[in-house]
C-alpha cells in the first residue's frame, strides 16, 4: 500500500550540499529550486503530471550508481542528493545528442528558433554537433485548418502533447504508437488532424518544447494584402491583449498602450483599426436576442451552446451529435467582424473581394474556422509582435494616447445577461456540463465554452 504524503510533515534532506527542508511529498525539482537549484528538464511541464520520459532531470542519491529521475520523485528524509557531476553532464549531454540525431537540423529557419527548449538546452550543455548519426526525415510539416501545423520530423517523443490531448482536454486525437525504437506519437492511423477528433484548441501547441505542433502563421499572407494598392486591410483587437503583446515583443511594461497599437497598425498599412468589443458586444446581444427567442418559444433546445472559437462546434459534432440543436446559431467575435466587412466596403467604395479582415486574438484556438474564408484572417499576439518587429515601427517613439480606434456604427451596444450562464474553460469541464444537459440536470440558459482549460488564459 502506498504512503500518502503528509504536507504538514517536513523532510530534512541535502543537496549539492545544502540543507533543504521542505514539505513530505515535495519532487527532487521542487526541492531543488528552493535553494536556487535548477534542474535541467525536457519533458516536464508545470501544467502536465509526471512523466520521467526524457530523463535528462537525473540526479543520483546517496551515492547510489541508480539514477533518479528528478521530475517525478519525491525527496525522503535524510537522502543526500547530488544534481550535478561529471557523470551526470555526461549523461544528460548524451541524450541531448540522441534527441538531436533524429531531429532535423534547420535551427535557424525553424519557427522556435531561440524559442525552442532542446535548443537551449544544447546550447547551456555546449553541444554544437552530435556524434550519432542523424536520421530525421525530411517530409514536409501538415498545416491543419490555418490552425496548427503538424510537423512529426521535429518530434521528440515527449508526450506533453499526448497528455494535454488525452487526459487535459479529454479529446484524445493524439496517441502513442509502437515500442523502443518504432516508439512514436501520432494520431489514429497517422491521419491528419481535421480527419481524427481533433477541436484544434491548441492545448498541444502551448506545451510543445519544439516545433513538431506550433500556430500556423499567417502573416505572410496579410502582409501580401496590404502590399497590393487594390485591397483594403481592417483589423480590430481587444485591449486585452496589450500585456500579452509586451511580453511577446520584449517591450516594458505599460510600453504598449491602446493609442501606440493602433498608430502603428496604421503605419504598417491596415487602413482601419476598430475596437474588437464592439464585436464581442455584438454576437452577446445576438446570442441573448436568440436565447428569448427559443425560451418564449418553449423550445427544448436550450441552454444554447456558444464557444470562444469554432471549435466549440465541432467538438459538440464529434463527441455529443445529440446536442446540436443546442448550438449557437450566432457567429464568434472574429466571425461577426468579418460581417462588418459589408458595411466597411460601401463606405470605401470597395468592392467586398477586396476587402481583407484581421482579428488579432491572444489564443491560438481561434484561428480555427470551418469555412476557410481567405479574406477572414485571425493573427494570434504572436503573429503580431512579428510583423510589428519585421516593419521597423518602434512602438516606443510613438505618442502614447493620441490614435483612437475608428468608429464602427453598425454594432450592437453592450447587454448585462440576467439569466443562468456558465462559462467552461477546457473540453474536460464542457464534458460534464454537456452530460448533465443530456440528463436534463443543467438549469443554465447560455453554456459559453472557452477553449483554454485555464481560467483567466
Amino acid at each position: 500500500m502506498s504512503h500518502k504524503p503528509d504536507p504538514n510533515k517536513n523532510v530534512n534532506l541535502t543537496i549539492d550540499g545544502k540543507p533543504v527542508t521542505v514539505p513530505e511529498g515535495t519532487r527532487i525539482l521542487e526541492a531543488a529550486k528552493t535553494v536556487n537549484i535548477n534542474i535541467p528538464v525536457l519533458c516536464e511541464h508545470p501544467d502536465l503530471c509526471k512523466r520521467a520520459l526524457c530523463r535528462i532531470c537525473v540526479v543520483e542519491c546517496d551515492g547510489r550508481g541508480k539514477l533518479v529521475a528528478a521530475c517525478a520523485n519525491d525527496v525522503w528524509e535524510g537522502v543526500n542528493i547530488v544534481t550535478i557531476n561529471k557523470r551526470l553532464v555526461s549523461i544528460r549531454k548524451t541524450i541531448i545528442e540522441m534527441i538531436l540525431a533524429n531531429h532535423p537540423n534547420d535551427c535557424l529557419k525553424c519557427i522556435r528558433n531561440k524559442n525552442c527548449e532542446l535548443q537551449t538546452l544544447a546550447a547551456n550543455y555546449g553541444i554544437v554537433s552530435t556524434s550519432f548519426d542523424n536520421e530525421a526525415e525530411t517530409s514536409p510539416p501538415v498545416v491543419a485548418c490555418d490552425t496548427i501545423v503538424h510537423d512529426t520530423k521535429k518530434c521528440i517523443k515527449c508526450g506533453r502533447c499526448v497528455e494535454a490531448c488525452q487526459e487535459v482536454q479529454t479529446i484524445k486525437a493524439i496517441n502513442t504508437a509502437f515500442r523502443s525504437h518504432e516508439f512514436d506519437i501520432c494520431t489514429a492511423y497517422n491521419q491528419p488532424l481535421k480527419d481524427v477528433s481533433c477541436v484544434f484548441c491548441s492545448y498541444c501547441a502551448s506545451v510543445c518544447p519544439v516545433s513538431s505542433i506550433y500556430g500556423h502563421d499567417q502573416t505572410q499572407e496579410v502582409q501580401s494584402a496590404i502590399n497590393n494598392e487594390k485591397i483594403k486591410v481592417i483589423a480590430q483587437f481587444p485591449e486585452s491583449i496589450l500585456p500579452a503583446l509586451e511580453n511577446a515583443a520584449g517591450y516594458a511594461a505599460g510600453t504598449v498602450t491602446k493609442g501606440r497599437l493602433i498608430a502603428a497598425l496604421k503605419l504598417m498599412g491596415f487602413d482601419r483599426v476598430y475596437d474588437a468589443e464592439i464585436s464581442s458586444n455584438t454576437v452577446d446581444a445576438k446570442i441573448i436576442n436568440e436565447i428569448e427567442i427559443r425560451k418564449k418559444a418553449n423550445e427544448q433546445n436550450t441552454p444554447l451552446i456558444s464557444g470562444c472559437s469554432e471549435g466549440a462546434n465541432r467538438f459538440i459534432n464529434i463527441f455529443y451529435p445529440g446536442l446540436k440543436d443546442h448550438l449557437c446559431g450566432i457567429k464568434t467575435t472574429r466571425k461577426q467582424f468579418a460581417m462588418f466587412k459589408k458595411d466597411y466596403a460601401k463606405s470605401a467604395g470597395a468592392e467586398l473581394q477586396d476587402v481583407i479582415s484581421v482579428s488579432f486574438v491572444s489564443c491560438l484556438a481561434q484561428k480555427y474556422t470551418e469555412d476557410q474564408d481567405k479574406t477572414d484572417f485571425a493573427l494570434t499576439v504572436n503573429e503580431l509582435a512579428g510583423m510589428i518587429k519585421r516593419s521597423g515601427v518602434m512602438i516606443e517613439s510613438l505618442p502614447v494616447n493620441e490614435e483612437q480606434f475608428d468608429s464602427l456604427s453598425c454594432g450592437l451596444p453592450k447587454q448585462e445577461y440576467k439569466g443562468k450562464k456558465i462559462t467552461v474553460n477546457g473540453y474536460a469541464a464542457a464534458r460534464k456540463v454537456m452530460e448533465e444537459i443530456q440528463n436534463g440536470g443543467c438549469s443554465a440558459d447560455w453554456i459559453e465554452i472557452l477553449s483554454c482549460p485555464k481560467e483567466n488564459c
